[in-house]
């Protein structure tokens, strides 16, 4: 087997060149606009391909540096922090709550249903965890510092292996579903956006300067340095969180203090920086993918994925749907739920902006769905996983 190993920045340039491909591909096939399929999504999953073609036909892996990817994940979770301001989780406090309410509600089925699925194949229902909310609700960061825990504090041999490739699969199962399962409640009940952005509006949110631009870069890297930190003293007194977390806690006390104090922050920079870090995450974690491995997973891990794959897109579409008002807004948040529900926050997001682009503005699951999926969740998740396994 050869390698071909890629330092930090050429992982990031091929990260970037597999995005800029997938851009081109979502303008130039209307299958790809029609299903709402992010740029990231459609890029990075034709990569892997490419990547299982090499691996197979040539006995070439290649194999990337993710400290950039590490980054690019942080500034974007850092950067929904600072959206979160007290004065915005009251003006869409019901349905915060809703779609907490939800994803928390999610999160206890998907172990239930985990553990009840591995255990028919024999296994310890810890591994049942990490084919649950550990890897789905939960992400790639919750995934990795997770199934440490399962190997080293357990002694689930390969939990950790299980929980990263689920959480690679469900990234790629939430890319594909989230849109076209929306696009199907709007066609279904004839939705449509009822919001109008005025062109000068659109124009005035597009001017930035060099200064807010650096002035939002500072606060970011301030706040993901010292969250580092932060995270580090959790880790000391036995509690394990995501390593963005820190971060993300701080971007949301300095969003408030701002606000107290009546001073304004480069929001739409800091913004538009997570964005970016958005697309460049996702375009790198999944054309890492490495299909070989999950072709050749045990049938317990992918019969547990069907069916966990199964009960996200029913629990979204008769649940979440239901309860999230039935309109246009509903199924945007519906979207981003299977995003958030099976994958992570960067692909809830992505789904939602897909839909906007395609059908109109959704100004309350622009702000819902990076909340509950960048901090309630989190949160719900660790303390549910918690319990958990106290009781296992």
């Amino acid at each position: 087997m050869d390698e071909i190993i890629l330092d930090m920045f050429q992982s990031a340039a091929l990260g970037a060149l597999v995005l800029v491909i997938g851009v081109f591909l979502v303008n130039h096939v209307a299958f790809f606009r029609k299903y709402c399929i992010p740029s990231a999504v459609v890029g990075g999953l034709i990569f892997s391909v490419i990547m299982l073609l090499l691996y197979e036909g040539a006995g070439v892996e290649i194999v990337f540096e993710d400290t950039f990817k590490n980054i690019c994940m942080n500034l974007f979770f850092c950067s929904i922090g600072f959206m979160a301001s007290v004065s915005m989780i009251k003006a869409g406090g019901k349905m915060v709550l809703i779609v907490g309410g939800l994803i928390g509600a999610l999160i206890i089925i998907q172990n239930i249903v985990g553990m009840a699925s591995v255990t028919l194949f024999g296994l310890e229902p810890g591994y049942g965890l990490a084919l649950g909310s550990i890897s789905l609700a939960g992400g790639h960061g919750t995934a990795a510092a997770y199934g440490e825990i399962l190997v080293e504090d357990y002694g689930l041999v390969g939990a950790d292996v299980i929980a990263v490739a689920s959480a690679t699969v469900g990234l790629a199962i939430a890319g594909l579903l989230g849109g076209p399962l929306a696009r199907r409640l709007i066609s279904k009940h004839s939705l449509k956006s009822d919001e109008v952005e005025p062109e000068e509006v659109k124009e005035k949110a597009d001017v930035m300067n060099k200064d807010s631009l650096l002035m939002a870069m500072i606060l970011l890297a301030i706040c993901i340095g010292l969250g580092m930190v932060l995270d580090q003293i959790f880790t000391d007194i036995g509690v394990v969180f995501p390593s963005y977390f820190g971060g993300l806690i701080l971007a949301i006390i300095v969003r408030n203090i701002a606000d107290m104090k009546g001073y304004k922050l480069p929001v739409k920079e800091i913004e538009t920086i997570g964005w970016l870090g958005l697309c460049l995450f996702l375009s790198m974690a999944l054309m890492g993918i490495k299909l070989w491995q999950i072709a050749g997973l045990a049938g317990a891990m992918i019969a547990t994925l069907v069916i966990q794959t199964v009960i996200i897109i029913l629990f979204a579409y008769y649940v979440v749907f239901r309860f999230a008002g039935r309109d246009y807004e509903a199924s945007a948040i519906t979207a981003g739920f299977v995003g958030f529900g099976i994958g992570a926050t960067p692909n809830a997001v992505a789904n939602v902006e897909a839909i906007k682009k395609e059908y109109g503005p959704a100004q309350i699951a622009t702000f819902v769905i990076p909340l509950v999926g960048g901090v309630v969740l989190d949160i719900i998740n660790v303390t549910v996983l918690t319990i958990t396994l106290n009781l296992l």
